[in-house]
């Protein structure tokens, strides 16, 4: 990813140590050993770890395959532990939350259902019978917690000879869920106050359910099963110890019944599964989650969901014969080969509407180069996110895998590789050339990202897909821009623009559209070859989607979604999962059209 901290001056003293001490050099960019041979739980898993050999049934061609360099350990001796993901069972249930049995009942209630009538009473209907079946102690503790609704309060009242164990307020804030966003923060309060409970069972009722539209309570249903999910969700895999997920059942109650929302709470636990595997891929260091292994773990999707898809792993040797210059540039410092990653999901019924491509940015660690990382704020430390793309890629698989659309053909394409520094890596000047025949000056060799895309998406064009959807944590100009949690969209196309749109108002995620423009390309001529590779300072976001636009055949409908921002949560330093959810709405969305 190109930061405003990777500068030239970082280029001439590290050229400089090369010419005093090429040895010193040598010795640095040769640090990091052959990828690993990790122990893990099953490949059968809903979420697998990170694996050192492929499971039965791995079906990668044209070229080696990830194992073959997976045998030795990794840098530091690291094993990432097994670690099951939450396991839970949801249904929803048309009853009266006075007669569920369980260990906590979350009630989750606005500003205005707190309201007191003439008599000091709850006026809302449910919070009335609730505090008259405890004698009037859910009065008493909201007002001694001083307890008023507002978002992200909670208070829980232990209660003997119950049917519940525990009765837990949640706070909405001043309305009822009305977005996905805010469904799933409900479902993160209750995961919360269940895990604190140590909670094996639970249910959630609203205490105005009226206050969701009929229409949006199966994305609302979907929405809190997954926040639930991934609010339980703590990655403690590298960790000597982990906390044991307890919560197993979940009920809603109030949402509807039936085979409708049965349905969409399967989905919820899907497309959970699969955010849960994007941010394991993040967050796993690049002394483990090397190229191969990437590769590796896409396999994985393959033999599992065998089904519907297929791999392609292709090699240094097969890149070079498709003349991959561009990608295998910013691959050639590093003593981890890259690996070119390709799934291929086709529904069982082999009929197919509409051909996608989703092509995820895959540097699992990006040094800068000889433009190194220097410097604060060059979050160099941080640089094992720069996947972040193709674990939104392949989380989105994983969730399809389970979710099987009918109609659709998607291919997802990562180049996968590392920028590091050696005698044989990449330089500043030098000129590299993409699969389609374009030539490329190199003018800073931090902006690597886009060099691996380029051939990327000249592939994704070959393989005769209607669109393409690109992500990349590409520029620091789009977290200037838009901060941490929303992602900037680059696209010709209104209507992909419209689809990706609706797919984020399903999913919650955050896009904002910015502009391509045209005029800015200027800045992107090189007198020696077709185009550099970095413009300037001003507008960096949008031309580096200027870039891109380059390597795409003009009759596919394209966007490029620069996602630097909110791949990462630096709060929870900890990786957040961005971009699937919305991936598969949106490959759903052009499954029924």
């Amino acid at each position: 990813m190109a930061t405003a901290a990777s500068t030239s001056a970082a280029a001439v003293l590290a050229s400089r140590l090369f010419r005093r001490s090429p040895r010193l050099l040598r010795r640095l960019s040769l640090s990091c050993a052959p990828p690993a041979a990790l122990s893990a739980r099953p490949s059968s898993s809903r979420c697998p770890a990170l694996l050192g050999r492929p499971p039965p049934g791995h079906r990668a061609r044209m070229g080696h395959t990830a194992a073959a360099t997976a045998a030795a350990p990794a840098l530091g001796l690291t094993k990432p532990n097994a670690v099951e993901p939450p396991q839970i069972t949801f249904a929803a249930k048309d009853i009266e939350f006075s007669d569920w049995k369980g260990d906590i009942l979350a009630v989750a209630v606005t500003e205005k259902d707190l309201s007191k009538d003439s008599d000091s009473k709850f006026e809302n209907a449910v919070l009335k019978k609730l505090d008259g079946q405890l004698g009037g102690l859910l009065l008493e503790a909201a007002a001694e917690e001083d307890f008023t609704g507002k978002a992200g309060q909670s208070v829980v009242l232990r209660l003997p000879g119950q049917g519940f164990k525990r009765v837990g307020l949640i706070g909405l804030g001043q309305n009822a869920p009305s977005t996905a966003a805010a469904s799933r923060g409900l479902g993160e309060s209750v995961a919360l106050v269940a895990k604190a409970a140590q909670a094996s069972s639970a249910a959630i009722v609203l205490a105005s359910p009226s206050g969701i539209q009929e229409e949006f309570k199966l994305t609302a249903a979907a929405a809190i099963a997954s926040g639930t999910v991934l609010g339980l969700y703590e990655d403690s895999r590298y960790k000597a110890e982990s906390k044991k997920v307890l919560l197993k059942q979940v009920d809603l109650i109030g949402l509807g019944s039936g085979p409708e929302v049965d349905q969409k709470l399967k989905y919820a636990n899907d497309l959970s599964s699969g955010v849960i595997f994007g941010r394991e891929l993040v967050n796993s260091p690049a002394n483990v989650l090397t190229p191969a292994v990437l590769a590796e773990e896409a396999s994985k999707i393959a033999s599992t969901y065998s089904d519907v898809f297929t791999a392609t792993i292709l090699d240094v040797e097969k890149c070079k014969e498709l003349k991959m210059g561009s990608y295998l540039a910013v691959a050639a410092a590093s003593a981890n080969l890259p690996h070119f990653i390709h799934l291929c999901y086709k529904p069982t019924d082999g009929n197919v509407k509409r051909k996608l491509a989703i092509v995820g940015k895959g540097l699992t660690f990006d040094s800068g180069g000889y433009n190194i990382k220097t410097g604060p704020g060059c979050s160099i430390e941080l640089m094992k996110f720069d996947m972040g793309g193709s674990a939104a890629v392949f989380g989105a698989a994983k969730a399809l895998g389970q979710i099987k659309p009918p109609g659709v053909e998607v291919h997802f394409i990562v180049a996968a590789c590392e920028n590091m520094i050696s005698g044989t890596g990449m330089r500043p000047g030098d000129i590299v050339t993409a699969s389609n025949g374009k030539t490329i000056e190199v003018n800073n060799t931090d902006a690597e990202g886009r060099l691996t895309l380029a051939d990327a998406l000249v592939y994704a064009c070959n393989q005769g897909v209607d669109k393409i959807i690109d992500l990349a944590t590409l520029t620091g100009a789009c977290i200037v821009a838009l901060g941490p949690s929303i992602a900037g969209i680059f696209t010709p196309s209104d209507e992909l623009a419209k689809e990706i749109t609706a797919a984020s108002e399903v999913s919650g995620e955050k896009f904002w559209r910015l502009p391509l423009e045209e005029s800015y390309w200027e800045s992107m001529k090189s007198g020696v070859a077709d185009m550099v590779n970095t413009g300037g300072r001003q507008g960096g976001s949008i031309t580096a989607a200027l870039f891109l636009k380059q390597f795409v055949d003009e009759k596919v409908q394209w966007m490029h979604i620069d996602m630097a921002g909110p791949v990462w949560n630096d709060k929870k330093r900890a990786a957040t999962g961005f971009g699937v959810s919305t991936l598969v709405e949106w490959v759903l969305k052009n499954s029924s059209s």
